[in-house]
């Protein structure tokens, strides 16, 4: 196996172009595997010209390792060797985007929506650290298998190939409308020309509509909504926000519920009016008062009663019941209501 540069030894090929060559390798010094970007100078180029063509990418290449952000291939450094500038950089492992199209046909548009809205960010980061990507294409664009969305090709080209979409320090950079212009291309293609949900986002970034023209920030946010998980604003959310009424309490969060028999709840009280007054209780104390009395007369009339029944004359007769006729003298009483024997 070859080694390069006394540190990273060649596994296999995982890309090949006209200009060079994309390898896996073994960094021997950390042990762990990195991609390794052969570049190889043009066939017919004059002789002399090509050390200022590797010089020139050997440039761009260590412009492109200033770019940090999980959407940009991370660049580690730049080996040597035979006078040839070899690119190691992050290893990540998927498919791009060229490849996923061909194998499984157009991405559902929530998932092309992802994809350039990851692609938007990684330009974004890019553009501020001076090292504008212009000509990104699925070939660009790796879909990891980790669930990022990698664009590559910063400063030494296209993933299989160099030149073209690779602008390195002291060449004209593209403005931010062909940059768009460029995702847009991505986008209908991602998609199969079939835009759905994504047709005025698209064609906005393709300037097809005159004066609709988006900023990288607006795109991003519109194709972050439509993206699976996305949170576009609910219909009719920015009204309520602005209108000033009270949000209803959730059920069961501490705020009042309606009347459980399913009527309508009762409407909310106009901003600052006082509550209601609640009706005034009963006062306990004459009630007691008069509860009182009540059982100290029936008390004194059950007293009455027991008294009267207890005086001669007045006591139980025949069968219990009571006698109330007046003693007087018969046949055998003695005047006094008591009996004597007969003589």
């Amino acid at each position: 196996m070859t080694v390069i540069a006394g540190r990273y030894r060649l596994l296999d090929v995982l890309a090949e172009g006209a200009t060079g060559t994309v390898w896996r390798a073994l960094d021997e010094t950390l042990a762990h595997e990195v991609a390794l970007k052969e570049l190889r100078a043009p066939a017919g180029l004059p002789a002399d010209e090509a050390p200022l063509l590797y010089a020139r990418l050997e440039r761009g290449a260590r412009a492109a390792a200033r770019i940090s952000h999980p959407s940009v291939v991370r660049v580690h450094g730049v080996a040597t060797e035979d006078g040839r500038p070899w690119v190691v950089m992050e290893l990540v492992r998927g498919l791009s985007l060229a490849e996923t199209l061909e194998a499984g046909g157009p991405l559902p548009p929530p998932e092309a929506a992802r994809v350039g809205a990851e692609v938007l960010s990684a330009l974004r980061a890019a553009r501020g650290a001076g090292v504008p990507h212009a000509g990104v294409d699925p070939g660009h664009v790796l879909l990891a298998n980790d669930g990022r969305v990698v664009v590559t090709g910063f400063g030494t080209g296209a993933g299989t190939g160099f030149g073209a979409g690779a602008v390195t320090p002291g060449e004209g950079r593209p403005d931010e409308a062909a940059e768009l212009r460029t995702v847009g291309t991505l986008l209908d293609a991602a998609v199969g020309g079939r835009r759905g949900a994504l047709a005025s986002v698209i064609g906005r970034l393709l300037d097809e509509q005159a004066g609709a023209a988006l900023t990288t920030d607006q795109a991003e946010r519109e194709l972050r909504r439509a993206a699976p998980g996305g949170t576009p604003r609910a219909a009719g959310a920015s009204a309520r926000a602005g209108s000033g009424a009270p949000a209803r309490p959730k059920s069961g969060g501490g705020g009042h519920e309606g009347p459980r028999g399913g009527g309508p709840a009762p409407a909310p009280a106009p901003a600052g009016a006082r509550p209601p007054r609640r009706p005034a209780r009963p006062r306990r104390g004459p009630v007691l008062a008069a509860g009182l009395i009540g059982a100290l007369l029936i008390a004194g009339a059950l007293t009455y009663h027991l008294v009267r029944d207890g005086e001669p004359g007045t006591g139980p007769g025949p069968g219990g019941v009571t006698s109330t006729a007046p003693a007087g003298p018969g046949p055998t009483g003695t005047g006094d209501g008591s009996a004597t024997p007969p003589r």
